[in-house]
C-alpha cells in the first residue's frame, strides 16, 4: 500500500496530464484534501529521473483544489492549455445586494465570463428547467455564459474560438 502522494506519482506513468489534473485536484479537494500540494511536489521531486515524472510536474502546475469533478479539471487544463486564463473554479456570483446568484465551473471574473460543463445528468427535464432560469439569471448580472459539453471536448475547435470570441467582446 502507498501514501496519497506515491499514488499521485504512479499514476504519472498511466496517465496523461489533464487525467492526472483531475486525480490531483480531488487529492487537494477544497472541502476534503486527501494530501496537501507541498507533499506532492515533494513525492515528484524525490523522483528524479523516474518514468512519468514529466507528467507529474506538468500536472502539479495545473492543479486547483477548488475543481469539483475530473471534467471541470479536464476543461480547465484544455482552455489553459489553449492560452486562455486564468480561471476562478467554482466562482460564486452575487447579485448587487449580494444575494447569491449560482456557483459557475470555470470563471473570468474581471471578464464577467462563466463557464460551465454540461454533463448528461443536465438532460433530466427538472435539471434542464433548473439550467435554463439559473442561465438567464447569470446573463441578467451581465455575464457570458459558455455551456460546454464532451463533444466539445473531444474536438473542441468551435468551444476555444467561442471562447476567444467572447474574450474579444469584453476585451
Amino acid at each position: 500500500m502507498t501514501g496519497v502522494a506515491r499514488t499521485f506519482l504512479d499514476l504519472a506513468e498511466l496517465l496523461d496530464v489533464a487525467a492526472l489534473v483531475a486525480v490531483g485536484d480531488h487529492i487537494l479537494k477544497r472541502d476534503r484534501p486527501l494530501s496537501t500540494l507541498d507533499a506532492l511536489t515533494e513525492e515528484v521531486e524525490r523522483a528524479g529521473t523516474r518514468r512519468g515524472v514529466c507528467t507529474a510536474r506538468q500536472a502539479l502546475e495545473l492543479l486547483d483544489g477548488g475543481a469539483e469533478s475530473a471534467k471541470e479539471s479536464e476543461l480547465r487544463v484544455l482552455l489553459t492549455g489553449a492560452g486562455f486564463g486564468p480561471f476562478t473554479s467554482n466562482f460564486e456570483l452575487r447579485d448587487d445586494r449580494g444575494v447569491f446568484v449560482a456557483r459557475v465551473d470555470l470563471a473570468l471574473p474581471e471578464l464577467r465570463i462563466a463557464i460551465e460543463y454540461e454533463g448528461d445528468h443536465h438532460r433530466d427535464r427538472e435539471q434542464w428547467r433548473r439550467d435554463i432560469a439559473r442561465r438567464r439569471r447569470i446573463e441578467a448580472l451581465g455575464w457570458i455564459y459558455v455551456p460546454v459539453m464532451q463533444a466539445d471536448l473531444t474536438d473542441p475547435r468551435t468551444l476555444l474560438g467561442d471562447i476567444a470570441a467572447a474574450i474579444v467582446r469584453r476585451g
